[in-house]
């Protein structure tokens, strides 16, 4: 998530909610997301338009077969109903409620028959804490590592998977890229599903009394 907000509140009134193409979501998150990149495909994608502008936007698609399995354990669902939140972003000097407002909106469009599951996560690095998720009923479910991360001379954000290929550390620096630091991301998670989500709340309270426990 990224945004630079302003002091005003969006009112439901002054903004919709639209179906985009994957390559405008992707082109405006590639403008105005921190990592200065987007997926190639996604399953889900919405914006946020203010004044018939387009002032934000948001990509789900599903994760990784480990990530979904860690999401649905526990509890009965299959784990390809798991949807990744993989980017949002609003435009610098969108009211303050923008990011949350697009988020919860995007959540409700998605069929929860098809993914009960959703998955995101809150970057640490960038001094992120995830309040847009809390705002919007996701479960904090702790920190997490963060992975093979790169950044560009541009500020751009890649693994250092391309399509089929696993480039190796010298080629990512020969490419002018440097290791981002290894800080963990904070884990969130939301399901359809009632059992499900208490099942969520009582396991993320229990890590944040081990949590508790270790600091003590």
């Amino acid at each position: 998530m990224a945004h630079h907000e302003s002091t005003t509140v969006l009112r439901r009134e002054d903004c919709r909610i639209i179906d985009i193409p994957h390559a405008e979501a992707a082109s405006f998150i590639e403008q105005h997301h921190y990592s200065r990149s987007a997926a190639n495909t996604s399953t889900v994608r919405h914006g946020l338009e203010v004044g018939g502008e387009l002032v934000g936007a948001i990509l789900w698609q599903p994760p990784t077969k480990l990530c979904a399995l860690s999401v649905v354990r526990g509890t009965r669902l299959p784990w390809q109903g798991v949807l990744s939140c993989s980017r949002l972003a609003v435009a610098n000097g969108v009211a303050h409620n923008g990011a949350s407002f697009l988020l919860g909106q995007s959540m409700k469009r998605i069929d929860r028959e098809r993914w009960p599951a959703f998955v995101t996560y809150a970057d640490t690095r960038l001094g992120h804490t995830g309040s847009i998720y809390r705002a919007t009923n996701w479960i904090c479910m702790g920190e997490t590592k963060a992975g093979d991360v790169w950044l560009g001379p541009d500020g751009e954000q890649r693994g250092r998977k391309r399509g089929g290929k696993t480039l190796k550390r010298d080629e990512m620096l020969a490419l002018g890229f440097t290791k981002a630091p290894n800080l963990p991301k904070i884990k969130f998670v939301h399901y359809a599903d009632k059992r499900a989500q208490r099942f969520a709340q009582a396991k993320a309270r229990g890590l944040q009394r081990r949590a508790e426990l270790k600091v003590a």
